[in-house]
């Protein structure tokens, strides 16, 4: 009995002293992390390097993401499809006002905001809700249909910004923690670990509205935190609280969370987010290559070692790719020293740089490995920039007696269209005489699309006599066509 009180006490005795080393080593540390007060304005800097990877503690990095992920509330009118009764009939169907809302990150102490393109595409009114609960009226700085990344703004300052992470330093099996607002539940956090890398899950490509061919770029961090609608543009971050990745879609067949989430990398979504807030678009290179990945027989072929990297299956004439040295039948496996072993990785690789940037891509060629320095282009196939200013406004082009100009972010966003011609004036002649009235948009001349205002002289010519067919939108989002000899 005496020997079972003894080891009773000594048990006891221990569990004393360690819970007094605990307390010990903690309390200082977090004195020595938080004794000193921290303004918002220094937010993004501040943490940087306090934070130690501890598994299954994610305070630390919960409290220094929160107050950086906003509410996103959307308002969008839906106009009725036209019904050619109601005119006769003398009644006309009301539109329809429909609400949604998602998540966002600060990303810099002025109000820049970076959200999923999906979460604002086409809305007419954007509402933001900060942790603290006051509320903002935002613009649209710009999207990315391809990435599916967009930028908003509010007009604020001091405010808390989040810390960007490198993704590439993200590990499989890491925990991580994901930030924002399912179901309309504000600042909620969830844990999970990254079940994956470069994954593909097809889901940003298709055609936009002017019948364009979107090229998405998708190479998502994978979690099992759990993501639910409204998360879409919140944080994804490291245990230190570092912004890894933007929260984007759940694999699932209710529509609610089932295992799998997934992220734009923090290397895609930096980026791009910079591109559109010094642009107003995305500064996009090319390599000019098609690609397959490498399969067994490819690896035998080839005398590789690893089933891995990127076959070269052919070239763009004249592109990077071409006029640095790369062949047909290359096996591409780095790029400026980072692994490339699928179609996924190698879009991530090339969409961090812009057009004009020299990269060493690393191939298999010959049973050997060759370093090439390829100058990356823009979809013109220069490698230059750029000049969506110019794009934009697409000059002004006078027909007809309508003046059309090019679209605005704000036109393109509302109305989920990249491209057209937009009538800025309008003057006596054919145009004016058919119906055709200023705001309208012509995306379509007899089923030709038209992306800018030259488009419009260039669909018409050598058309005297024809009969043409012209569609577009108005402002208000309803489609309208208009036929017409001229």
């Amino acid at each position: 009995m005496k020997k079972n009180l003894l080891l009773v006490a000594m048990a006891f005795a221990g569990g004393v002293v360690a819970l007094g080393s605990y307390r010990l080593f903690f309390e200082s540390a977090s004195q020595a992390h938080w004794s000193e007060p921290v303004q918002a304005a220094d937010y993004s800097t501040s943490f940087a390097s306090l934070a130690p990877e501890v598994a299954g503690d994610f305070s630390v990095a919960a409290e220094r993401t929160v107050n950086t992920v906003v509410h996103v509330k959307t308002t969008t009118t839906m106009q009725p499809a036209y019904n050619p009764w109601s005119d006769f009939f003398g009644y006309r169907q009301q539109p329809q006002v429909q609400s949604a809302s998602g998540s966002g990150v600060i990303i810099s102490n002025d109000g820049y905001i970076i959200t999923n393109n999906h979460v604002v595409e086409g809305v007419e009114k954007l509402m933001v809700t900060l942790n603290n609960n006051k509320e903002y009226e935002a613009t649209l700085v710009g999207r990315d249909p391809s990435t599916d990344i967009a930028v908003i703004k509010i007009d604020e300052g001091n405010l808390p910004a989040i810390t960007w992470g490198n993704s590439d330093d993200v590990r499989i099996g890491q925990w991580v923690i994901a930030v924002g607002n399912p179901f309309d539940l504000t600042s909620t956090v969830t844990a999970g670990i990254v079940s994956a890398k470069a994954r593909n899950i097809n889901i940003l490509g298709g055609m936009n509205q002017n019948g364009e061919e979107i090229f998405p770029v998708e190479s998502f961090i994978q979690t099992d935190a759990a993501v639910n609608p409204g998360n879409s543009g919140g944080a994804l971050v490291n245990t230190r609280g570092e912004l890894i990745g933007i929260n984007t879609a759940i694999q699932t067949r209710s529509g609610a969370f089932a295992g799998y989430s997934f992220a734009v990398p923090s290397s895609i979504a930096k980026k791009v987010s910079k591109d559109i807030i010094e642009f107003g678009h995305v500064q996009r290179a090319f390599i000019g290559v098609r690609i397959d990945e490498v399969d067994q027989e490819i690896a035998n072929e080839k005398g590789l070692k690893d089933v891995a990297g990127i076959y070269v299956a052919a070239l763009s004439e004249g592109g990077a790719a071409a006029e640095s040295g790369i062949r047909q039948g290359d096996i591409i496996q780095k790029v400026d020293e980072r692994p490339v072993n699928n179609m996924p990785q190698l879009q991530e690789q090339v969409s961090r740089y812009r057009p004009g940037d020299k990269v060493k891509v690393t191939v298999w060629r010959d049973g050997k490995q060759q370093v090439v320095d390829v100058t990356l282009r823009n979809r013109s196939g220069r490698a230059e920039l750029e000049d969506f200013a110019k794009a934009d406004a697409g000059g002004t082009v006078q027909t007809l007696g309508a003046t059309f100009g090019g679209l605005s972010p704000e036109d393109q966003s509302k109305l989920r269209i990249t491209g057209g011609a937009k009538v800025v004036d309008i003057q006596p002649g054919k145009f004016k005489s058919i119906g055709l009235q200023k705001g309208f948009i012509i995306t379509r001349i007899d089923g030709q699309a038209v992306n800018a205002p030259a488009d419009v002289e260039t669909a018409l010519q050598g058309k005297a006599g024809a009969y043409i067919e012209i569609r577009g939108y108005y402002a208000n989002g309803m489609e309208a066509m208009y036929g017409f000899r001229l």
